[in-house]
């Protein structure tokens, strides 16, 4: 019987499920929006009733929908979901209340016990493997940011470590590893989609080790930029970095390893989408008119544009962070010359100037430099944006084929617990295949760098006092 592998990335702004051979080739992909998460107060922003839920069952139906194979031949389910979430769950295992979003500023904070109906506090892969199988297990690799594990044993700490974060240990479900079985799918559900009924669902990490264990990043020379709703970038390393200043250390997909990632841009792609919804009917109109896609209409006509936008700087401050609240996204350089289109370069640009500063700063901190760019995320989509990136970065840049390297980890992650592949690097060897390649226009390099040192980095140096003079007014609700 031929064995094929289906993978789930549960994002922030859709869910994406994937069937894959072992070779790693994709025979079928689908995908589910998710609702716009809520936001009822300052600070507060959740996902709406069950969506996180419904978005997969609905994503699975889409990439089943898509397969046109025999669905006794997938073998098992990877599991992936988004990260720095909390899903606060009765004695039922059901939704006390709607999962809290990483983009809210309790996600900041430790547990505080709201609701007396909550019973259990887990991430969202630990309440959609629940869903999935009943068991109440979650992945070790996705307890980020204020969960109490012990990084060496992956098991829950000393009471009292879980005390300091809010919660109890009867709160707390089991760890296992990425690669290992949360339990087979539920009867009812394995019927539902037509598979088999021992069918397993398999841990794997956070979502973005998840993505660099799908990009194949193996060498301390390659890095990984993540282009989606929160933009970062990954490199992959055998030690833990203790006390790191610039970047966060996280667990990898892989036991025993470890990711690091650069400072981020929070509602990165989102900025695209916002500006796209923004844009007005006549990119609608231009986009039925040429049977594309409105990102292609506006990819196109911004890449007619000069680099650097003729003087237009954007700051992508849109979702501000929680140690700067004052801060605000911002377009400065407006002269008559600007269109809508100079406007879309300059954000493109503008993720190019963030996010390579922030991985220059944690190079610069672990003393390391890069080779080679893999760029993986909704943001691949668009070569525009890449060679955007690759110009400025001036290395060889690639794109990898999966519709989602998220997916495909996963899938990686069931072939190593289900003992398809010796071990995960076989699984990077054999399954992760380059799509595209780019090679940088130096010209255009030494001109990105130009104005990211001369201009960019020096932005926030004069609008940070000001913003920060603005914020109370913006802020006051009189």
């Amino acid at each position: 019987m031929t064995k094929l592998l289906m993978g789930v990335d549960s994002g922030s702004q859709s869910t994406k499920v994937g069937i894959f051979d072992l070779q790693g080739n994709e025979i079928c992909y689908g995908s589910a929006p998710l609702k716009n998460t809520e936001t009822p107060a300052p600070g507060v922003v959740y996902h709406p009733e069950d969506d996180l839920w419904d978005s997969l069952v609905r994503a699975i139906d889409s990439c089943l929908d898509n397969f046109s194979g025999n669905r006794e031949d997938i073998a098992g389910i990877g599991l992936c979901t988004i990260r720095c979430c909390r899903a606060l769950l009765n004695e039922a295992g059901e939704l006390a209340e709607p999962v809290i979003s990483w983009m809210d500023m309790r996600m900041a904070k430790p547990y505080i016990h709201q609701n007396d109906n909550v019973k259990f506090v887990t991430t969202t892969s630990g309440y959609l493997a629940l869903r999935l199988t009943g068991e109440f297990k979650d992945s070790c690799s996705n307890q980020e940011v204020h969960w109490p594990m012990n990084w060496q044993t992956f098991e829950w700490g000393t009471d009292n470590e879980i005390a300091q974060q809010g919660l109890k240990r009867s709160q707390l479900f089991t760890l296992i590893k990425p690669g290992e079985s949360y339990g087979v799918l539920l009867p009812f559900l394995s019927q539902r989609f037509g598979l088999n009924s021992d069918i397993q669902v398999f841990a794997t990490g956070n979502d973005k080790a998840v993505e660099v264990l799908g990009a194949g990043i193996t060498s301390a020379g390659d890095i990984m930029i993540s282009l989606g709703t929160f933009i970062s970038a990954m490199l992959y390393r055998h030690d833990y970095y203790s006390d790191a200043e610039s970047f966060f250390p996280t667990l990898a997909c892989e036991p025993y390893k470890y990711v690091y990632e650069s400072a981020g841009i929070r509602r990165g792609m989102w900025t695209v989408s916002w500006f796209k919804n923004l844009a007005g009917e006549d990119i609608s109109k231009l986009a039925e008119l040429e049977n594309i896609s409105e990102e292609d209409v506006l990819n196109r006509i911004a890449q007619s544009i000069r680099p650097g936008s003729d003087g237009l700087i954007t700051v992508l401050d849109w979702l501000s962070p929680p140690s700067h609240q004052f801060r605000k996204g911002m377009m400065i350089g407006f002269d008559q010359r600007h269109t809508k289109y100079h406007i879309y370069r300059s954000i493109l640009e503008a993720i190019a100037y963030t996010i390579k500063n922030n991985i220059d700063m944690m190079l610069s901190e672990i003393d390391s430099d890069v080779d080679s760019v893999r760029i993986i995320g909704g943001g691949a989509k668009s070569d525009i944006l890449v060679q955007i990136i690759c110009d400025l970065f001036g290395k060889k840049t690639v794109t990898l084929k999966a519709s989602s390297s998220a997916c495909l980890g996963s899938a990686i992650c069931v072939a190593v617990g289900l003992g398809l592949v010796n071990d995960f690097a076989q699984a990077k060897k054999t399954m992760i295949h380059v799509e595209k390649e780019y090679i940088p226009n130096q010209h255009h390099h030494t001109y990105y760098n130009s104005i990211n040192e001369n201009v960019y980095k020096k932005v926030r140096d004069y609008t940070d006092p000001l913003l920060s003079e603005i914020y109370p007014f913006l802020s006051s609700t009189t």
